[in-house]
């Protein structure tokens, strides 16, 4: 018996010029029990896919043509009234964000309890009986004392996991999970796939799983659908999609993602997508304005020192000390970081990476110890000058490419702004020409520069994020999760770019990610943290083939299985995959 039905599916988005086709002609099928992967870079349409299943496609989006149908009832000619009875009780959805989908001022059991009444005839009491052994089921410990706390009180895993028994309050036919382990660490990314694989299994409840991390997609689905521009370009058992792809794209695809166990000098690039820009250019570093970073001083030591740092934050505050509670971010933590290296930090959340982020790079002060760049005390209280001057050498580029930027400046406004602030160029059109060179360089193209963020995609936005960290001629990079919101032929683009910035202008990098199989790739050397203290550090081969402490035994135990994508010959990838657009794909909306 199938429980969704797709046929020839077709979603228009009208606009004042042209009607964009955000999905075309797809067909699908779900069984009772299975899980279905739905795979592609950002814009080929899988979120969209799952919005017009569920009848949430945001105005003006329609379904212009098709049909979808659940258990043989067709639901796409429903009306609002009708849907809403619907959804939520027969299918129901996991977003990709647990925090912004989860009503910060109201408590979890009044959430529970809300959905449970509006889908099942039960009283309060027995809703929130049920709400209780639901927290049981998602593996939230202590259920009846949690569900009264609020979302914030809970971390991201806990988070997702009152999202997922939100949408099993009415014991619905289908679930639709819209990219649930995003923004996870391995160890709750793991926990979260075992719960909703084991539900799909004990529940008999059919799962749409939309995402673009193929790990996850070797590890829990039964079939696999791959899209590329609104399209379905493959389809089949995920063993046989994902270990002996037939179509180009597929292959390009699975080669872009980075490996554990194989290091490559570059990531493949799948080249048939809409490029990011234009190709980057190799500078010269003894004339270029950027390759001036090389001036700076040689250092026969470690360029940053961190020694013994503490960071303690007070989570209650009280006029009496005995009441006061406070939580320790960071335990006598110390390391180096040497000229030219990468140096890679990985953790749980909360184990305290970015807080080592945000004290280096001067946003967060610590309770104790030190840092030191290039011999200079920068936790120091005096010599702000000298203090200033180092921290122009230290550039961050954050996790989200979407909140990082202001939405109300242009782009060549954002890149100028830390040449002006730290006054590097004399003049406003020597100003304009660094800015143009720079975006230039990071494969953007000098017209960017009058855009706004919005008219960007995430990896053209880290991108701009790239090169406003490169406007102080920077000599040390912090990247805290720099890809973790980017899909994988996007992400290979950005690593790579990142690589080739740091060949030429002999940048130094802390690279901060959950993705163990990034940071691998990436860094030389690996620091492993747990409850703010570091545990382990080792070179990158070391780490991954003889690692000596517990815990980085039990995260590198926990990655995602990639025994499918080596089938597919991905540990000989070449540097570019080539595949044209002629070879059965979709051409350009």
């Amino acid at each position: 018996m199938t429980v969704l039905e797709i046929r020839g599916l077709r979603v228009e988005f009208p606009g004042r010029r042209s009607t964009f086709v955000a999905v075309d002609g797809l067909d699908l099928a779900l069984d009772p029990g299975r899980i279905l992967g739905i795979v592609g870079e950002s814009g080929a349409g899988k979120s969209t896919v799952g919005n017009a299943v569920i009848g949430l496609l945001a105005e003006p989006g329609r379904i212009a043509a098709g049909e979808i149908r659940l258990d043989g009832e067709r639901i796409d000619t429903l009306d609002e009234a009708r849907m809403r009875r619907l959804r939520g009780r027969r299918i129901a959805m996991i977003f990709q964000d647990p925090l912004t989908s989860l009503d910060p001022l109201q408590t979890i059991e009044s959430q529970l309890v809300e959905t449970i009444r509006t889908h099942l005839p039960l009283s309060r009491a027995e809703a929130r009986r049920r709400a209780v052994d639901l927290l049981d089921a998602v593996g939230i410990p202590d259920p009846a004392i949690r569900i009264r706390q609020y979302p914030h009180q809970f971390s991201g895993g806990m988070r997702q996991r009152a999202v997922i028994a939100l949408a099993l309050c009415a014991n619905p036919e289908m679930i639709v999970a819209d990219e649930p382990t995003t923004a996870l660490d391995v160890s709750i990314q793991a926990q979260i796939l075992t719960l909703l694989k084991d539900l799909c299994a004990r529940r008999n409840v059919a799962m749409m799983l939309i995402t673009h991390d193929m790990g996850v997609i070797a590890d829990i689905t039964d079939h696999v659908a791959v899209m590329y521009r609104g399209r379905l370009v493959e389809y089949g058992e995920t063993a046989k999609v994902l270990g002996d792809p037939d179509h180009p794209y597929t292959r390009s695809l699975i080669s872009a993602v980075p490996r554990p166990d194989v290091k490559v000098e570059r990531f493949p690039v799948v080249d048939y997508i809409e490029a990011a820009g234009t190709p980057t250019r190799r500078i010269d570093v003894a004339t270029h304005w950027l390759g001036q970073a090389r001036a700076y001083g040689r250092i026969d030591g470690p360029l940053l020192c961190v020694r013994d740092l503490d960071m303690r934050f007070r989570t209650r505050t009280s006029i009496l000390p005995s009441r006061r509670r406070h939580v320790d971010a960071l335990k006598k933590v110390s390391f180096d970081i040497f000229p030219g290296e990468t140096f890679g930090l990985v953790g749980e959340s909360g184990s305290g990476k970015s807080t080592i982020a945000r004290v280096i790079a001067g946003l967060c002060r610590p309770t104790g110890g030190s840092v030191a760049f290039a011999g200079t005390e920068l936790t120091a209280p005096a010599r702000r000058r000298e203090v200033l001057a180092m921290r122009r050498q230290m550039q961050m580029i954050f996790q989200d490419p979407y909140s990082s930027l202001n939405a109300r400046m242009r782009v060549a406004d954002i890149v100028a702004e830390p040449i002006r602030f730290h006054r590097l160029a004399g003049s406003g059109a020597e100003v304009r020409r660094i800015v143009d060179d720079l975006l230039d360089h990071v494969g953007l193209g000098t017209a960017a520069g009058a855009k706004y963020p919005h008219e960007f995609s995430g990896g053209q936005r880290q991108r701009i994020s790239i090169a406003r960290a490169l406007a102080t001629r920077p000599r040390f990079l912090i990247c805290d999760e720099p890809t973790s919101a980017l899909d994988v032929s996007i992400q290979a683009q950005i690593l790579n770019l990142l690589k080739d910035l740091q060949d030429e202008l002999g940048l130094t990098m802390l690279f901060i990610s959950h993705d163990l199989a990034v940071i691998r790739q990436m860094c030389s050397r690996i620091g492993v943290m747990r409850h703010g203290a570091l545990c382990e550090v080792a070179t990158a081969d070391d780490l991954f083939e003889r690692p000596q402490h517990p815990y980085t035994q039990d995260l590198l135990r926990l990655m995602p299985s990639m025994t499918l994508l080596s089938r597919a010959g991905l540990g000989e990838a070449p540097d570019r995959v080539e595949t044209k657009i002629g070879e059965g794909l979709p051409p350009p909306q």
